[in-house]
């Protein structure tokens, strides 16, 4: 199988960026295409192995991962990796062939997400039970920093939402997925090494974070479950947020959630639910 690389840099971590790219140059089974995707910036003094698409502006993670799939339409899996991560070990890339190679139907894959210092924030646990960042297995989710997509389940369910920009859009994916009948694994023995991070630090993210979850309901959840869904997270993050102008940032979001446009709605099958429940992780929360 031919696995091609994407990356999106808004060119603010160059040293981030080379030791990556030297961390994929070093895999025992190389890369069919790598690609570095300018994110409304200049890409330069890359090696010569890695193709580049500059963007005139900015249009997000997903706008750039959208663009980085335009050129690696050849290969059989994509390799979505941030800009400031690292591979540890050199032998990622043959573990992702291997997997799908097995499992004809595996759709997508996220890896582990770690500190410099071996730790997993609960967050990046793509599962309700996530005291053991290294159990494995069928989920319902992934992460945004390292996953790899089967291309052959992009062409069937669809590219990245561009409206999205950034925030849920990997739920986006994994949830059409799912209801194409394509599963999602986590898979702990593949590594990305991240710096600890919060997603608050974006400045927008309370208003994109909100917007997007009304996104999410509109677009993909059964007529009956989008008041319960956004019920429950208008729940939630009332009871997390300790700041006042995040909470005033996210209610507006969510009244521009209603308000503009989120794309073709293709409510999932009450089967898929079901999958969905089974595996943990009700569409409700």
């Amino acid at each position: 199988m031919k696995l091609g690389v994407a990356i999106v840099t808004m060119g603010t971590r160059p040293k981030e960026l080379a030791e990556l790219l030297a961390s994929v140059g070093a895999q025992t089974a190389p890369a069919a295409r790598v690609v570095v995707v300018g994110n409304g910036c200049s890409v330069e003094d890359l090696p010569p192995w890695v193709a580049t698409v500059q963007l005139p502006e900015n249009l997000g993670v997903t706008g750039g991962r959208n663009a980085a799939l335009e050129v690696l339409q050849d290969v059989d899996l994509v390799l979505d990796l941030d800009d400031d991560g690292l591979l540890v070990s050199d032998d990622v890339f043959a573990r992702i062939i291997a997997l799908f190679e097995a499992d004809p139907r595996l759709g997508i894959v996220g890896f582990r997400i770690a500190d410099e210092s071996g730790v997993t924030q609960r967050r990046h646990v793509p599962r309700l039970r996530a005291g053991d960042p290294m159990r494995g297995g069928l989920v319902t989710g992934f992460l945004g920093g390292a996953h790899v997509l089967r291309t052959k389940m992009l062409q069937q369910v669809g590219h990245w939402p561009d409206a999205f920009f950034f925030a849920h859009e990997e739920t986006d994916i994994a949830w059409r997925a799912i209801d194409a009948g394509w599963s999602v694994l986590y898979e702990p023995r593949l590594l990305l090494q991240h710096p600890r991070t919060s997603p608050a630090r974006h400045s927008f993210f309370y208003r994109v974070n909100a917007r997007n979850r009304v996104y999410l309901a509109r677009r993909h959840l059964p007529a009956v479950l989008v008041p319960v869904y956004l019920l429950v997270w208008v729940a939630l993050t009332v009871a997390r947020t300790r700041s006042l102008a995040g909470l005033r940032a996210w209610f507006n979001g969510f009244a521009e959630g209603w308000r503009t446009s989120c794309g073709r709605r293709r409510p999932m099958r009450w089967r898929t639910v079901g999958r969905l429940t089974a595996l943990g992780r009700p569409p409700v929360i």
